[in-house]
Parts: C-alpha cells; sequence; structure tokens
C-alpha cells in the first residue's frame, strides 16, 4: 500500500511538473491581444514574447541536460523551478516591455529543467514496455489539462488582465517546488562527473538513426506551436472570436490530442507497433490534404480552420507515444542530453518559425497555413525513412516484442 502510494504521489508530481511547463505557454497566449494594446506592440514583438521565452528554454536545456546526467534530476529540477518563481514575479510587477521581456527569457530558461526530466525520472524507473503506457496516459492526462488553460486563461486575461497569467503561473511554480522537494527522490549520480564540454553532445549527432528519431518529433510537433503562437492574433483580431470563446478553440485541439493519447495507452500493447505508425503516417497525410484546403481557400471561418487540425493532431499521438521513448533510450547514458537536444531543437525551430510567421502575418490563415504544411510534409517523410531504417526497427524489437 505504502509503496502504491508513493508511486502514485510520484506520478502526481510529474504531472504537475509537465502542467507547468504546458500552461506556462497555454495560459499566457490569450492575453497578447491586451498586452499588444498596453505596450502598443506590431505582432512581430507580441511573439517575441514566446520566442524570447523559447530562447531562454533552449539555452538552458543543453546545460538542464548535461548536469542531470552528472548529479541527478532533483537538485536541477529545483533550481529550475525557483528561476522560474523568482522571473514570475519579475514579469508580473514589469514597468516596461523590456523588463516583461527579460523576465520572460528567465521563465524559459528556469522551466526547462523540469519540462525535460520530469520524463527522465519515468524513463528512470520503467522498463520500455511500461515507459510507452504511462508516456501515453501522462500526455493524455497533460493534454487535457493544456486543453483547459486557453479556457482558464481567456477568463484570467478577462477578469485579472494580462498580470493574472503571472500570478497564476507563480502559485502554480511554488506549489511545484514544494512537491518536488517533498516526493521526488534523489538519483544516484556517477561516480566519475566529466567536466561539461559541448562535445558531450557530438555522439548524438554522429548517430544518423536518433538524429532521424528528433527530426520526426521536432516536425511533428512544430505545425502544432505556430498554430498556438500565431492564433490569438489571427482568431481573435482577424476573425472576430472574444476572448471568452478563444479558449475553447484552442483548447479543443489539445482535448483532442489528449482523449487519443488515453485512448491509446489502453491499447498500445494490443496492437502491431509498426502497423500503427504506417496508419498514424496515412493520417497525416489526410491532415496535410485538409490543411492545405483551408490554406488555399485563405477560410475566414473560424471552426473550419479549427476542424482541419483534427486529423493531424490526431496522427501524432501514435508517433509521439511510441517513438519519445526509443529517442530517450536510444542512449541510455546520456537520457538527459538526448532530451535535451530534442527539446532544444524544437524550440529553436519553433522560435524561428514563428518569428517567420509573425512577420509574414498579413491578417489571414494563408501565410501561416503555408509554413505549417511546409512541416507537415518534413513529418510525413521522416517517419517513412524511420521505418524503412534497419537500426531503429531492430532496436524496436530488441525492446518490445509487439512491433515485427
Amino acid at each position: 500500500m505504502t509503496q502504491t502510494f508513493s508511486k502514485g504521489i510520484l506520478l502526481l508530481t510529474i504531472i504537475l511538473m509537465d502542467l507547468l511547463a504546458g500552461m506556462e505557454f497555454d495560459l499566457f497566449s490569450p492575453s497578447f491581444p491586451e498586452l499588444q494594446a498596453h505596450f502598443c506592440l506590431t505582432p512581430f514583438w507580441v511573439e517575441a514574447l514566446l520566442s524570447v521565452n523559447f530562447i531562454g528554454y533552449c539555452l538552458s536545456l543543453f546545460f538542464v541536460g548535461s548536469l542531470a546526467d552528472r548529479y541527478g534530476r532533483k537538485v536541477i529540477i529545483v533550481i529550475g523551478l525557483l528561476i522560474f518563481i523568482i522571473s514570475s514575479f519579475l514579469c508580473l510587477s514589469s514597468p516596461s516591455y523590456s523588463i516583461l521581456l527579460f523576465g520572460r527569457f528567465f521563465q524559459g530558461a528556469g522551466i526547462a529543467a523540469p519540462a525535460i526530466l520530469s520524463f527522465l525520472i519515468i524513463a528512470d524507473s520503467y522498463p520500455l514496455k511500461k515507459q510507452q503506457s504511462l508516456f501515453a496516459i501522462l500526455n493524455g492526462i497533460m493534454n487535457a489539462s493544456v486543453g483547459v488553460a486557453p479556457v482558464i486563461g481567456s477568463y484570467v486575461s478577462l477578469y485579472f488582465h494580462w498580470q493574472g497569467t503571472f500570478i497564476t503561473l507563480l502559485l502554480f511554480g511554488v506549489v511545484t517546488l514544494l512537491m518536488t522537494l517533498i516526493f521526488i527522490p534523489h538519483t544516484k549520480a556517477p561516480e566519475h562527473r566529466e567536466p561539461f564540454s559541448i562535445r558531450e553532445y557530438l555522439p548524438i549527432f554522429k548517430s544518423k538513426s536518433l538524429v532521424l528519431l528528433i527530426l520526426k518529433m521536432v516536425f511533428s510537433w512544430t505545425p502544432y506551436w505556430i498554430f498556438v503562437g500565431m492564433s490569438p492574433l489571427l482568431y481573435m483580431e482577424a476573425l472576430g472570436v472574444s476572448l471568452s470563446h478563444f479558449g475553447y478553440y484552442q483548447g479543443a485541439l489539445a482535448s483532442v490530442f489528449a482523449l487519443g493519447s488515453l485512448f491509446f495507452g489502453l491499447i498500445i500493447n494490443r496492437y502491431n507497433q509498426k502497423k500503427m505508425l504506417y496508419s498514424s503516417n496515412y493520417l497525416l497525410i489526410v491532415g496535410l490534404i485538409c490543411i492545405t484546403i483551408i490554406t488555399f481557400l485563405n477560410s475566414s471561418n473560424a471552426l473550419l480552420i479549427t476542424v482541419s487540425f483534427i486529423p493531424y493532431i490526431i496522427a501524432g499521438v501514435i508517433p509521439s507515444t511510441l517513438l519519445y521513448p526509443i529517442c530517450l533510450n536510444f542512449m541510455p547514458k546520456a537520457k538527459g542530453r538526448v532530451s535535451a537536444t530534442l527539446r532544444g531543437t524544437h524550440l529553436i525551430l519553433s522560435a524561428l518559425s514563428l518569428q517567420l510567421a509573425g512577420y509574414f502575418y498579413r491578417g489571414s490563415f494563408q501565410n501561416i497555413g503555408i509554413i505549417i504544411s511546409g512541416f507537415i510534409v518534413l513529418s510525413v517523410i521522416t517517419l517513412f525513412l524511420i521505418l524503412k531504417n534497419q537500426e531503429i526497427m531492430r532496436f524496436f524489437e530488441e525492446k518490445n516484442g509487439n512491433f515485427s
């Protein structure tokens, strides 16, 4: 009973870390129009509040991954949460846009530790098959909450203005820090510790198979974050969606992914996983066609644009669940660095893509849709290459009997 309770409270703490990492983005985005008016910003500089956050996150990632492999997960997570809490207070009390931008940078730097190391606690504690099931369920729970976050963020912004989102994040950060201090166990650090060097990451980039897996995950995630980052300006300013209703549009897609992840977590070991990956790629092609049609028509219907993303969202459930644990376990002694590389590459590409989308944004979905469609094409291609890669297929078969 005590062991079951300990595992349950450990999973709950990990869920809180993931929720904080997800809500740090989704809770904040509904306040974009108010921030734009308050600080007299162009769309480019509104998106910079996301991009600078991504840059801080990304720069921190590579230190976090390496330090976690050296000193253990818990101490690095605690330091990251402390930085996040302090920077949230800075954002809350910022008198100018430049101070807000500075605070957003360090929010990203601080949240990197719990964002990438929470899943490593699972990877350290369970075999691959169990990891896949837990990742699916945790993804479902996290995305269900992320789906609610824009709705909460909309009402927080409506009643408490943009400062309310930072108060919420500050309080959530404090609760997560306390739970981490009490319930996350210390991991044993390696006896021999090499000094930090960027060369530690070279073996990751020398592995063509691991790079292919990382690229697939990055190309799968980036279109969603472009859409989420641009949708506040598109939906509320160009398409006339009210602040109180905006969260439902954005939350619907996260909720679809959440339900798909929870369902897939229940059936993951019942079916041939290679066939499921092929099926997800075919569904992704359907999603590409839907989004391309809406892009070509330059639709101004918010509901139609949202619905067109559903096949793409559903198609992302299976690769996210099956391939993410494979990435982490491909180099067992470098899990922290692999996770940092994966997240860092994703954040860099998302930040650059968001700035590109913000630069070419003309008050319609068309230019956003063109950029998103390009990444979906790359996602389709990389998954087909993974399925033809013998080294990855052998690794899958060795670690997971229900694949070939």
